[in-house]
């Protein structure tokens, strides 16, 4: 008797429980509450460039330089920058395209360890025929294996001109990186993401006169403790005095100069700011991107400056060196 009273017990128990369970089931289905989905690595590439609230141009401040304004001629209501290179360029031509290319390529997973590799295009240069098409950078970066994303601002366009823009502010290379985790994450699709870019960490490439708001980003940017790495490809022509003073730091990021003879000049004047300063560095055929290595990589003769981001001394020099970062693959 004991034993059947135990057993009814049991069955009325289990039945108290599968009725429950699907009372909460009900309950969840008639509140129409989504199951959430897990982030997944994205099936395939994604592009888009996006006009910035916050970007290089439009500018309307000084030249840190002189402190003169930027916007120094005026015709008919028409502002123009007379640039030391190219003579004057108009605002409205030149100056007023605050588009930014991003891309994000098949298989990135925002969940494993990740960069944003920043591009600085050289002069006379669009994203659209020059970044993207001639160089080829969103390719090589997806081809690198690299787990990153691509965030490339269009800087003076069609023009002999090395203007930092807007980056030269203090902070406001900070505040473009917050806008572009924002349009990253709208890009990837889905709001999870957004925390993961915030804080990735920063590789920055400046490709010829990229050099100028590569150098300020970093020095006003605010944005040093994000530094992963700094590539310069035949681009060290000036600042050399800035580029020093944050090496003297010993940052904990990689830096290296790739160049031809275009640049070689400024790269013997860097290299000599650094003995001065006792920052060790090294002259190399292999670039060095640990953690705090400073190298200079001199490429012969043969090498085209026109033709560095995609012949140098390898092919697609910009593949070959992210690649060579570590601790960031992609999954397959």
């Amino acid at each position: 008797m004991a034993g059947a009273g135990l057993l009814q017990a049991s069955l009325g128990l289990a039945a108290a429980l599968s009725l429950n369970f699907f009372s909460i089931q009900h309950s969840a289905q008639a509140q129409n509450i989504p199951r959430e989905k897990p982030m997944r690595p994205l099936g395939a590439a994604k592009n888009a460039l996006v006009p910035f609230e916050i970007s290089p141009f439009p500018y309307r401040g000084n030249v840190p330089a002189d402190g003169k304004p930027f916007l120094d001629v005026e015709n008919a209501g028409r502002l123009g920058h007379t640039s030391p290179r190219g003579g004057i360029y108009w605002e409205d031509q030149t100056y007023s395209d605050n588009r930014v290319l991003l891309h994000i390529p098949k298989g990135f997973d925002p969940r494993k360890s990740a960069l944003i590799v920043v591009y600085f295009h050289g002069n006379m240069a669009t994203l659209e025929h020059n970044v993207r098409r001639l160089q080829q950078i969103p390719r090589q970066l997806a081809e690198s294996g690299l787990n990153a994303v691509l965030v490339a601002p269009q800087l003076a366009v069609n023009a002999l001109d090395s203007s930092a823009g807007r980056f030269w502010e203090p902070g406001v290379f900070g505040q473009f990186m917050s806008e572009a985790a924002k349009h990253l994450t709208r890009l990837y699709g889905d709001e999870r993401a957004k925390q993961a870019f915030d804080n990735m960490p920063l590789v920055l490439v400046a490709y010829s006169g990229g050099y100028m708001p590569a150098v300020f980003a970093i020095h006003e940017g605010g944005v040093t403790h994000r530094l992963q790495g700094v590539a310069l490809m035949d681009a060290l022509f000036g600042e050399m005095d800035k580029f020093a003073a944050w090496l003297a730091t010993q940052p904990s990021a990689f830096f290296l100069s790739a160049y031809t003879p275009s640049s070689r000049n400024e790269n013997a004047e860097l290299q000599r700011l650094l003995t001065e300063q006792k920052v060790a560095f090294k002259t190399t055929t292999t670039p060095l991107l640990r953690s705090g290595d400073v190298s200079f990589l001199a490429t012969g003769v043969e090498v085209s400056h026109i033709e560095f981001m995609t012949q140098a001394w390898v092919h697609d020099p910009l593949k070959f060196l992210l690649a060579k970062i570590k601790g960031y693959p992609r999954g397959r």
